[in-house]
């Protein structure tokens, strides 16, 4: 469908019986994230709220809440997308068979930007920001936060929309020392596009434009965190998966998005920053309180009986879960292109994306060796690892089929029964040390710094893993409790530490016990020590939630007979990650309970949710 607005996507949505309307005066404050994140839960549909206290503008949340109404949304534009996407990918099947590809050519037109066109619904009134939808998502949170911005900057050595960047990055509307109405926080990378552009823009000595626009048709939303190469405008693909031509127009100099709903508009000045967060984040955990860039707000503009969208992010699975699985289904094709030899890398989302990838690769650089090993892997890892937001993570476990033999990346257990089967931890562990991580990841030795290990594995089975606790570890006085996760991992709970040394000092102590009866653990790859072995051994997404969001592999892994020999680190037993909370790292997320009993009138006869939730849940 090619929406010309929020308003018409939801009475599409509406009319397909994928919409609720919240009727009930709902405040911003908690309560309407809680609605969200139980209806997520409830795996309902997309949520109108009507009546949001304090503000006179409705909300919209849960629009792309599952990934078939995500592709229900674009279900006139996705295959042309695919399309076209392929033919980058092999531009000789456009030259072989022109005719057969004219409807992507068709397609294409609409990925060219409209300047000013003759209607511009969003300047219909100009307002403030304090009479938007203050919508605070978790308790810790320091103020009302925008979730689904499309943040727009411009490269100032090439002004214009075509080498313009529109990212999601986390706009902090109040709190902290924000001046009300007149200031408000980026939070972003500086390695994203925006960052680029801040960074020329310092270099110059001038401030930065930037506006921010929120709502408007589905497909803005999407291309603000669609992974396009640097140099590409996102609005072209806005146009293309929209059906739409992105219009726009400028006014005092700010690029203004005409179909959206609002646009904040305004300057970041050159090493200006204040206090951002904290915000409760996509790992589920809250990331901190630090300085980042203040945007001086100019103007805000909204369009008539304009809706706010949301979203909440939190430990997931979440909405945002659905981003990923539509952009993978959109562009999964192009990483295999850009990087020879990968089959397919998926980014954990129950580990929080970023932390965690496993992929499968190809291994050709040695078939005649006598001891089959990672060599092509090897390769493949380290442009992995240099390759945009997939430079965020830090474990990456790679492996490679050989003949006769199937794997995939999706089906996890299966996954790590394949690689912990075959991994020889005293070769196929590789660290990068004191590097950059993910902003949002308080596991490492500061902001955005911390380290990375590849995992690769090729070759025949070294090891048949056993679920079964061996009785030295249940026998260890430092074990609390030892539980079976999977086949081959064992997640171990032990008392109290005072700090990170005492913590390392303990691990050490065990690891040695262990390796002295090395030989009853043949059967045992991976061992997770953690703050509860029955909360991490409870489901698989318990255990990829635990060990890979709260470690920094160079500081937090060991192993049973450790050594370390011409810089290469290894261990003969199991290899050891120290997954439990250390001091330094951010609260994890909790909803409120008294909350929780507010929205309940909601399900209950007479509330907006009562008869959804009769018909589809009892």
């Amino acid at each position: 469908m090619a929406y010309s607005s929020l308003e018409a996507c939801l009475n599409d949505l509406e009319k397909h019986g994928h919409l609720l309307r919240i009727k009930e005066a709902v405040d911003p404050n908690l309560e309407m994230a809680a609605i969200h994140l139980r209806i997520y839960a409830e795996q309902g549909p997309a949520l109108l709220f009507e009546n949001v206290k304090g503000s006179r503008f409705r909300a919209a949340s849960n629009l792309f809440g599952s990934l078939e109404r995500s592709k229900f949304l674009f279900r006139d534009t996705l295959k042309d997308v695919q399309h076209i996407i392929h033919l980058k990918n092999n531009p000789a099947e456009a030259i072989k068979r022109p005719f057969a590809h004219i409807g992507a050519a068709k397609a294409a037109l609409h990925a060219l930007p409209l300047k000013n066109p003759l209607r511009k619904p969003v300047v219909y009134e100009e307002i403030s920001i304090s009479d938007l939808p203050q919508i605070k998502h978790w308790q810790m949170d320091g103020g009302a936060f925008v979730t689904l911005p499309q943040v727009y900057s411009e490269d100032v050595d090439h002004p214009g929309i075509m080498q313009a960047n529109l990212g999601m990055y986390r706009i902090q509307l109040s709190g902290n020392d924000y001046v009300p109405d007149k200031e408000i926080g980026l939070h972003y990378q500086l390695h994203r596009g925006i960052g680029v552009h801040q960074t020329k823009a310092r270099l110059r000595n001038q401030p930065l434009k930037v506006s921010c626009f929120v709502g408007g048709p589905p497909a803005h939303t999407l291309a603000a965190v669609m992974p396009l190469p640097e140099g590409i405008s996102e609005m072209t693909f806005a146009g293309l998966l929209g059906g739409r031509r992105f219009r726009y127009t400028y006014i005092d100099g700010f690029c203004v998005s005409t179909d959206a709903d609002f646009v904040i508009t305004g300057t970041v000045y050159p090493e200006e920053t204040k206090p951002e967060g904290p915000f409760g984040d996509h790992l589920g955990y809250y990331s901190l309180t630090h300085p980042f860039p203040v945007m001086r707000v100019h103007k805000v503009f909204a369009r008539k009986d304009a809706i706010w969208p949301f979203t909440v992010v939190g430990r997931p699975p979440q909405e945002d879960t659905s981003f990923g699985a539509l952009i993978h289904e959109i562009s999964g094709s192009a990483l295999k292109v850009e990087i020879p030899g990968l089959k397919e890398v998926n980014a954990v989302d129950a580990a929080g994306v970023h932390p965690l990838l496993l992929a499968i690769g190809s291994e050709r650089y040695t078939p005649y060796a006598p001891t089959l090993q990672p060599a092509e892997l090897l390769t493949i890892a380290n442009h992995v690892l240099g390759t945009g937001q997939l430079s965020l993570a830090k474990f990456l476990f790679i492996t490679a089929a050989q003949q006769n033999e199937s794997v995939n990346t999706h089906d996890i257990a299966a996954y790590f029964h394949f690689v912990l089967s075959r991994i020889d931890w005293k070769r196929d562990v590789h660290f990068y040390t004191k590097t950059t991580i993910d902003t949002l990841d308080y596991s490492g030795t500061g902001l955005n710094t911390g380290s990375k290990v590849v995992f690769a594995a090729y070759g025949d089975p070294v090891r048949e893993l056993g679920s079964d606790v061996p009785s030295v570890i249940q026998n260890t006085p430092a074990v609390k409790d030892a539980r079976s996760i999977i086949p081959g991992v064992i997640a171990v709970s032990t008392g109290s530490f005072i700090s990170y040394n005492d913590a390392a000092h303990q691990i050490n102590n065990m690891a040695s016990k262990w390796d002295k009866e090395r030989g009853t653990l043949h059967n045992i790859a991976l061992i997770v020590v953690c703050d509860d072995a029955a909360f991490t051994s409870a489901t698989l997404n318990n255990f990829l939630w635990v060990s890979f969001t709260r470690c920094n592999p160079s500081h937090d892994i060991y192993g049973v007979g450790a050594f370390t020999e011409h810089k290469h680190w290894g261990c003969h037993g199991p290899l050891i990650i120290d997954a439990r909370i250390k001091p330094h790292h951010a609260p994890a997320l909790v909803v409120d309970p008294e909350v929780e009993k507010r929205i309940d009138r909601l399900w209950q006869p007479g509330g907006s949710v009562y008869e959804w939730y009769k018909k589809h849940k009892r």
